[in-house]
Order: C-alpha cells, then sequence, then structure tokens
C-alpha cells in the first residue's frame, strides 16, 4: 500500500526521506499472534513510499519548491515524485486558500510537470469546521455534512478544484501529444 510521509513543520523534507528509506527496507519485530504467542515478526518493507509536501515554516507548494525537493529526492536515490497537501501550512491553515494552491500546481501540471503525482484537499459538504467534544457536546447539535476536525472546503469549491485538476491534467496530455 502506498504511504506517504510529510516534510517536517520547518518545510524540511529529510525527516520524510529517511522515513521512505527506513520504510523500504524490511525489519524484525516482536509481536504477538492472534493466538497470543509472542514471535519475532518479519517485513519485507514498502518501496511504494512518497513525500507529501504539507507546508512549513512557507508554503512549498509552488515550482520552485517541488523542483528543490525533487532534487533531494534525487539526491536520496528516491523517485522524483511527490503529493502535494493544498491545506495546512501550504494554505496558512485558512482552508479558503486550498483553492489557489490547487491554481498555481493545476499551472504547475499544465505546464508539463510530472513531479506532481498527487494531491490532497481538506474538502466536504459544507465548508469550515465546527467543534465537538466526546461526551461534553450532542451529536444531535452538529451541522450534517461540516468536519469536526480540519477545516475544510465546502462542495462547490471542492468541485472547482476538481475542475482545475482535470483541466490541467488535459493542458499537459495536450502539451505532450504535440512535443
Amino acid at each position: 500500500a502506498p504511504i506517504g510521509f510529510k516534510n517536517g513543520t520547518d518545510g524540511n523534507i529529510k525527516i520524510a526521506t529517511d522515513a521512505i528509506q527506513a520504510a523500504a527496507g524490511g525489519h524484525h519485530f516482536l509481536s504477538v499472534h492472534k493466538n497470543g504467542q509472542v514471535a519475532i515478526v518479519q517485513t519485507q518493507g514498502n518501496p511504494d513510499c512518497h513525500v507529501i509536501l504539507r507546508g512549513g515554516k512557507a508554503p512549498n507548494y509552488d515550482a520552485k519548491s517541488v523542483a528543490s525537493a525533487c532534487a533531494d529526492l534525487e539526491k536520496a536515490k528516491l523517485s522524483p515524485t511527490l503529493m502535494v497537501d493544498c491545506s495546512h501550512a501550504n494554505s496558512s491553515k485558512q482552508h479558503e486558500k486550498q483553492l489557489d494552491v490547487a491554481r498555481d500546481i493545476g499551472t504547475q501540471l499544465a505546464g508539463g510537470s510530472r513531479q506532481i503525482f498527487g494531491v490532497m484537499v481538506e474538502s466536504h459538504l459544507n465548508a469550515g469546521a465546527q467543534k465537538f467534544t466526546p461526551g461534553v457536546d450532542q451529536p444531535a447539535a452538529l451541522t450534517y455534512g461540516k468536519s469536526i476536525t480540519d477545516a475544510c472546503l465546502g462542495w462547490d469549491d471542492s468541485l472547482q478544484c476538481l475542475e482545475v485538476f482535470s483541466q490541467a491534467v488535459k493542458a499537459r496530455r495536450v502539451r505532450r501529444t504535440t512535443a
């Protein structure tokens, strides 16, 4: 199964590249089987790991940041492709700005970039977020379709976001066939 590792909160991807390299190798560890016996378990490692750019002290979704991260991946002998998180520090933790991040990524894709293979978007039926504390707040008081964790884009902005990516990929395909 593909596993993504986000860059550190300072924006550095070293922690993520180290995690990818560690996850790719096999490991041995003590565990307990379903029948209750202690056993040494061996894993094969996971070759399907990638970096997720989530921003840090500054956003890191722009073309220069993506190119820099991909260069770091190549230096670490890893695939120079990654995923971008449109939320969190890349949107300055303002869910409405995810669409701006998506547009920038769309421009990179339409321009022919193949370094970005995926995106993460905080999306729900209704925009924003609501507070909920189990055992304190009443579930019946919640607004249906509104996040109780991170603030999200609503349905209409989510559709816009998907349209941005759809058009960008179409443009990249046209560019590739005419080149």
